[in-house]
């Protein structure tokens, strides 16, 4: 009978599954669905406001505490921006629905996204998974969470809090196009050198 390892060597960290970072993004899977219901159900805008607003804050969250807490892990790393994947297309198709965004910037960032989707079959072609996201991508990422919830508050509220909210509104939504797509570049370019040194390995 060989001897188990101990305790302590049993699991590699990055392995770990159940960590705070991980239950929060889970959360705030769970939390997409809610928000949903509550943007094209009964309109509920107040809720959907402060669900919008907790989603973005978690976001941020998780990476902090992934950090702080030394919790990084190959699940977090393929949830975390899975997660922020379908928020955003979910909350633009729901801003789309409402008009609270028009649907040519719904448009563009989705296709976007489907763009960078349809290079995964290459890449697993030749051995590989999506690559990293850039730190351009990640910053576009935060930028449109902290849109959504300035977009909702201007579609609903007026008085001087209307126009201040559609300030920040424009700047966060103008600031967070511009860095998804030049992210999206940035990726391309990535994928480009990945496959085109994939094919010389594979040639040598």
């Amino acid at each position: 009978m060989l001897p188990s390892r101990p305790w302590c060597q049993a699991l590699d960290p990055a392995d770990r599954l159940l960590t705070v970072p991980n239950v929060l993004s889970l959360l705030r899977l769970a939390g997409i669905p809610l928000s949903l219901w509550l943007l094209l159900g009964p309109h509920h805008d107040l809720l959907a406001l402060l669900v919008l607003a907790l989603l973005g804050v978690t976001d941020w969250l998780d990476g902090k505490l992934a950090r702080l807490l030394n919790q990084s892990s190959r699940l977090g790393a393929l949830l975390d921006p899975a997660v922020d994947r379908l928020y955003t297309l979910s909350t633009l198709l729901a801003f789309g629905v409402r008009d609270i965004l028009p649907w040519w910037v719904v448009a563009v960032l989705i296709t976007r996204d489907l763009v960078l989707l349809s290079t995964l079959p290459m890449l697993r072609r030749h051995g590989y998974g999506p690559l990293p996201v850039h730190y351009v991508g990640k910053a576009a990422t935060l930028c449109l969470l902290y849109a959504f919830p300035f977009l909702l508050l201007a579609h609903d509220v007026h008085g001087w809090v209307g126009p201040v909210a559609q300030a920040f509104a424009v700047a966060f939504t103008g600031w967070g196009g511009a860095l998804y797509l030049w992210g999206a570049i940035l990726y391309l370019f990535q994928v480009r050198l990945t496959l085109r040194a994939a094919r010389h390995a594979d040639r040598g």
